[in-house]
């Protein structure tokens, strides 16, 4: 019994971790104990870590990130002008007044216009467009807007119209309008700068759709007696004034805006007219 257990005893000295040898090595509890505490505090460390990476992804991406600025995107955007194209409409109150008109028509580009291809009507588009998608063309447009007490036929939204007095805007003389095929020309409408003439000032270099634009720019039309319409033609101001002199000044105003807001340039003898008639208008 006693050289089996010196023998046991021998052999758990040469393994000091056997479970019967007096020099096994024990782990202090207080080790095992921080062990165990550092490993379960990083994790977690690492769990909080993981957490606060997701939930700011989250964020950023539905843009609620606090202090956070929103990533920039690219934008495209119309330019402000686009150099040398007429507006669609002409701008209100350019010239509103003589002297304003004056100093506009000295900045004016001073061209002949003899430069310019043949004119053709038909560069302007169809006549009479229905360019503001009203379901109502041009023409029936203005005689809506320049008629006294107008009527109109019905179940056409009052678009077509059938009679109307005008007080014509150059001579002054009232005029009955009765639609039908002998009295509608009686009232025209007037390009009060003339489609020939902006066509010789510049209009040749704009697209179509500019000079459809322009030819039914309602700022650039009046309606107006047969007679007044016919003697104007395509003149400037230098080639014909409204015969009522009282009527000029209103006239080359509403001339002179459309030349400039259109940036049309102007011969000499047009400017010289437009200038001796402004110097003429009354001050407010």
């Amino acid at each position: 019994m006693s050289t089996v257990r010196d023998r046991r005893v021998r052999s758990a000295r040469s393994f000091p971790n056997h479970p019967l040898s007096p020099n096994r090595r024990k782990t202090p509890s207080r080790y095992r104990r921080r062990r165990t505490h550092w490993s379960v505090k990083a994790l977690v460390i690492f769990a909080i870590a993981v957490a606060v990476l997701v939930g700011s992804s989250l964020l950023a991406s539905k843009g609620a990130l606090p202090g956070a600025d929103p990533t920039p995107t690219a934008t495209l955007s119309a330019p402000a002008t686009l150099p040398a194209s007429p507006p669609t409409t002409v701008a209100s109150g350019s010239v509103a007044d003589p002297a304003a008109a004056i100093v506009a028509l000295d900045a004016l580009l001073t061209a002949d216009g003899f430069g310019a291809p043949d004119y053709d009507r038909d560069h302007f588009g169809r006549r009479w467009a229905d360019v503001d998608r009203n379901g109502c063309d041009t023409r029936n447009d203005m005689l809506g807007r320049d008629l006294t007490a107008p009527s109109f036929k019905p179940g056409t939204r009052e678009c077509k119209v059938l009679a109307g007095t005008l007080t014509d805007p150059y001579s002054g003389v009232t005029i009955d309008f009765v639609s039908g095929p002998d009295t509608s020309p009686r009232v025209q409408i007037d390009h009060i700068v003339a489609l020939a003439w902006a066509w010789r000032q510049g209009a040749h270099e704009w697209s179509p759709e500019q000079r459809e634009a322009f030819a039914n720019d309602p700022r650039n039309l009046r309606a107006a007696g047969e007679a007044t319409n016919q003697a104007k033609s395509d003149s400037g101001p230098s080639g014909w004034l409204p015969p009522a002199a009282d009527l000029q000044c209103r006239f080359v105003l509403e001339w002179v805006s459309v030349v400039v807001d259109y940036d049309l340039s102007i011969n000499a003898k047009d400017r010289a007219a437009a200038q001796q008639v402004l110097h003429a208008c009354p001050t407010a």
